[in-house]
């Protein structure tokens, strides 16, 4: 069985390599404002890594435990696999409908110590473990290795056998391993398989920003808001394209990771995580009650003292220059959401329940026509 599971990951892992890169956002004509880095990713702040453990399989019934499951995990390292170094961090919860473990720490030290896990709402449990148990493995000196790592999760029900809980240590561990520099993949891979944006197929969406001699670079798990408060480089497409809403009330949430190179304290990276806030609100969100809008930033500036007895000097940044940094984060946030709507492809599920694609002609149909289409692609 596990010599079977470890095939199929790897046959998926390939199979997504293999395939033609789906256009982004920039892609259809949809314009941003900002500079984005090469990548336009969150990795383009140098040492962060992404990996992704996606499940897919089977189709029809809901058999609990059986499937069908959509559904899987994403990991984010700060500093990459081989620095296990702790970073500065900072969050901020928009609506607490949701969770992610490890906040309290983080508002007591300030201090992210591992990577970050993005799941499934039943899943959180299990990756926490999992992280725990690599870092364990991973570590100079387990035998006094401690952790609360930083896992958080949208829920993905409507189309997987969430009370399955198929997702296992070996998955959140493929993640880990796999996780790497360069392009990240987006829409339905890792945690956001199963995830929902606005009615249309969500999932992971990712972009950058360089502004002042420093990077932002954001990561979302988009799976909140209703058809008809999208909005689209301030253009109402949700209202424009409403066939397929199903919902009638909100649900959903949004969990947004932001690093940067920017050399800030844990103070300051509380306020960044607040503008990914506005982010969200250019896209129409109103963080419904029944969403989790949770939002973590971490700088990598700053090597931060790891062991007792030591010291270390720290920089930061004067709080009058941090204008062009918070720009950045609520432009790569918006970026990154559509990136992950854009990359969407339609998905069935549990019991039949289908969930389409924003779908790219009429998209552009509609930028078109409120004068938004970007004429460069």
């Amino acid at each position: 069985m596990r010599r079977s599971l470890i095939a199929l990951l790897i046959l998926v892992s390939a199979a997504s390599l293999l395939a033609a890169p789906r256009p982004r956002a920039r892609d259809l004509g949809v314009p941003f404002e900002g500079k984005p880095g090469a990548l336009n990713a969150i990795t383009d702040v140098a040492g962060v890594e992404v990996g992704h453990t996606t499940l897919i399989r089977g189709e029809g019934k809901l058999i609990v435990g059986s499937g069908p499951v959509r559904t899987g995990v994403t990991a984010i390292f700060p500093r990459g696999k081989a620095n296990h170094s702790p970073v500065f961090a900072g969050w901020f919860s928009l609506n607490g409908n949701g969770e992610m473990t490890g906040t309290a720490w983080l508002d007591e030290a300030g201090i992210l110590d591992g990577p970050i896990g993005i799941t499934n709402t039943h899943s959180v449990g299990v990756v926490r473990d999992a992280i725990i148990q690599w870092q364990v493995k991973h570590a100079n000196k387990p035998e006094i290795w401690w952790s609360l790592p930083v896992v958080a999760e949208t829920w993905d029900g409507w189309l997987n056998d969430i009370n399955g809980f198929h997702v296992k240590p070996e998955h959140v561990f493929a993640a880990l391993d796999g996780a790497h520099r360069g392009p990240v993949e987006e829409g339905a891979v890792g945690g956001g398989t199963g995830m929902i944006c606005h009615e249309f197929k969500g999932g992971i969406g990712t972009a950058s920003r360089v502004t002042h001699g420093h990077t932002v670079g954001v990561l979302v798990q988009a799976n909140y808001g209703l058809r008809r408060q999208l909005r689209i480089a301030g253009v109402p497409v949700g209202r424009e394209i409403p066939e397929g809403a199903f919902r009638p009330d909100e649900d959903g949430s949004i969990i947004i990771v932001i690093a940067t190179d920017a050399p800030l304290l844990p103070h300051q990276l509380k306020r960044l995580a607040r503008r990914a806030s506005l982010g969200l609100g250019r896209m129409g969100s109103i963080s419904g009650d029944g969403s989790g809008d949770i939002f973590v930033a971490f700088s990598t500036a700053n090597t931060v003292p790891a062991e007792r007895g030591k010291t270390g000097a720290v920089q930061m940044m004067n709080t009058e220059d941090l204008g062009p940094i918070f720009a950045g984060v609520v432009e790569a946030t918006e970026e990154a959401i559509v990136n992950a709507l854009v990359a969407g492809e339609d998905m069935t599920g549990i019991d039949g329940h289908t969930v389409k694609a924003l779908p790219h002609d009429r998209l552009r149909a509609v930028l078109k026509k409120y004068g938004r289409l970007a004429e460069k692609l």
